[in-house]
C-alpha cells in the first residue's frame, strides 16, 4: 500500500495527494487529541454514518408508501388564471413537476423523509447517549495533557478515521467517474493508483452493481425528466390565456376534424402572420439587451423571435384543448452551424403520438412534422 502512495505521488497526481493529506491530517489530529478523545471522534464518525445508513434504509420504503399519496394530494392543484410573479412561477413549476414526474416526486419525497428520520434519530441518540453517559464522556475526553502512550494510541485511531474519510472521498469520486466516464476529470481520477486501489477492492465489491450499473440508468431518466420540467416551464409562465387569443384560436380551428388539423391550422396562421423581429436579435447580440415579451405581446404586435412564436403557439393550442410543449435547443443556421432555437411539439390524440413543428420557419417551407425535422433541430438534454 505504501508503495502505491509513493509511486502515485511521484507522478504528481493531485487525487493521491489529496487522499494522503486527509490521512496525514487525521493522524496528526489523533496524535494531538490522545486516545480517549480520538475514541470519541471515532465513535462520532461511525455512529453518524450508521445513523445516516439506517435513515436511508428507513426512508426508501416510507417514500414508496407515501409518494402516491403526495401525487393524489397534488392532483387537485390548479394554476391561477392570472399573471404570476417570478416566485409564483418557480413555486408552481416545482409543485407541478413533483406531481407529474415520478423520479422528481420520489427524489423530493425521499430527501424530505430522510431529513425528517435522520433528525428524529439524531435527537433520540443525543438524549440517550449524551451528557453523563459513557459515550458522552468519551466524546468529551479527559481533562489534562495526554500521555505519550495515549498520543500514540490516538495516532493509531486517527489512522482508522483517516482511512474512513478517504473511503468517503473515493466513494464520491467513484460516483462521478461512473456518471461521466469519458470526461477529462474522470480519466485523471482513474490515473490515481490510490483511487483505483480503494475503488476496485472496497467500493465496487461493497456496492455490487448498484452504482456502476443502476446509477447511470437512473441518472439518464432523471436528466430526461429534468429536461421535460425545464421545457414545460412555459405552461406555468403562460398559464393565463386572454379572451382575444382564445377567440382567435377558436375561429382558426373551427370545424377542424381532429387534433392534427387543429395543430396545422394554428401553425399556418402563426407562421404566416407573425414576422421575425430582427431588431430584437440585433439588440441581444450587439448590445446584450433582451426584450422579454409575453404571448399577448407577440399576438398584438405580430412580431417576435423563435421563443415568442413557440410560446404564442403553445398558448393558442392549449386554449383549444391540445397538449403542447415549448422545446428549446439548437437549430441549423443554413451556414453549416447551429444556433439557439425554439419550436413546439404537439400531441395528436387520434394517433397517440407527439409530432414536432416550427412556426418560426414556416415561411421557408413545410416545417409541420416533416420527415427530417430532427436533422436540423437538436433538443436540449439539460438546459
Amino acid at each position: 500500500m505504501t508503495e502505491i502512495w509513493i509511486g502515485s505521488l511521484r507522478e504528481y497526481n493531485l487525487i493521491s495527494a489529496l487522499l494522503l493529506l486527509i490521512m496525514i491530517v487525521s493522524i496528526l489530529q489523533g496524535l494531538l487529541r490522545g486516545a480517549s478523545r480520538s475514541v470519541g471522534r471515532l465513535f462520532t464518525l461511525f455512529s453518524g454514518g450508521l445513523l445516516s445508513l439506517l435513515s436511508i434504509l428507513a426512508s426508501v420504503p416510507f417514500t414508496v408508501w407515501i409518494a402516491p399519496k403526495v401525487q393524489q394530494w397534488l392532483g387537485s392543484l390548479a394554476l391561477p388564471s392570472r399573471e404570476l410573479s417570478r416566485w409564483e412561477q418557480l413555486y408552481y413549476t416545482l409543485i407541478t413537476a413533483v406531481r407529474d414526474f415520478p423520479l422528481m416526486r420520489f427524489a423530493v419525497v425521499f430527501i424530505l423523509s430522510y431529513w425528517l428520520i435522520r433528525s428524529i434519530t439524531g435527537l433520540i441518540c443525543a438524549f440517550a447517549f449524551g451528557g453523563g453517559s459513557l459515550f458522552g464522556r468519551l466524546a468529551a475526553g479527559r481533562e489534562g495533557t495526554a500521555s505519550g502512550i495515549s498520543r500514540l494510541m490516538g495516532a493509531g485511531i486517527g489512522t482508522v478515521i483517516g482511512a474512513a474519510r478517504c473511503l468517503m472521498v473515493i466513494a464520491a469520486l467513484f460516483i462521478v467517474v461512473t456518471l461521466f466516464p469519458n470526461s477529462g476529470f474522470s480519466r485523471y481520477v482513474e490515473a490515481s493508483p490510490v483511487y483505483q486501489q480503494g475503488a476496485r477492492t472496497i467500493i465496487e465489491p461493497l456496492t455490487g452493481g448498484l452504482i456502476k450499473e443502476k446509477l447511470p440508468v437512473f441518472t439518464r431518466g432523471a436528466r430526461e425528466e429534468l429536461n421535460e420540467i425545464l421545457q414545460r416551464r412555459y405552461e406555468v409562465v403562460d398559464a393565463e390565456i386572454s379572451q382575444d387569443i382564445e377567440q382567435a384560436a377558436a375561429k382558426i380551428t373551427a370545424n377542424a376534424k381532429n387534433d392534427e388539423e387543429k395543430a396545422r391550422r394554428l401553425y399556418e396562421w402563426i407562421g404566416s402572420r407573425v414576422d421575425y423581429d430582427y431588431d430584437k436579435v440585433r439588440d441581444y447580440e450587439e448590445k446584450d439587451i433582451w426584450h422579454e415579451q409575453t404571448p399577448q405581446m407577440t399576438f398584438n404586435s405580430r412580431r417576435g423571435v423563435c421563443i415568442d412564436y413557440s410560446r404564442l403557439y403553445a398558448v393558442m393550442a392549449r386554449s383549444q384543448g391540445l397538449q403542447v410543449k415549448v422545446v428549446t435547443g439548437l437549430g441549423y443556421d443554413g451556414r453549416g452551424g447551429y444556433g439557439p432555437h425554439a419550436w413546439n411539439e404537439v400531441y395528436l390524440s387520434e394517433k397517440e403520438i407527439w409530432i414536432p413543428l416550427d412556426a418560426t420557419w414556416a415561411k421557408s417551407g413545410n416545417w409541420f412534422n416533416p420527415p427530417a425535422f430532427y436533422e436540423t433541430h437538436i433538443a436540449d438534454n439539460v438546459i
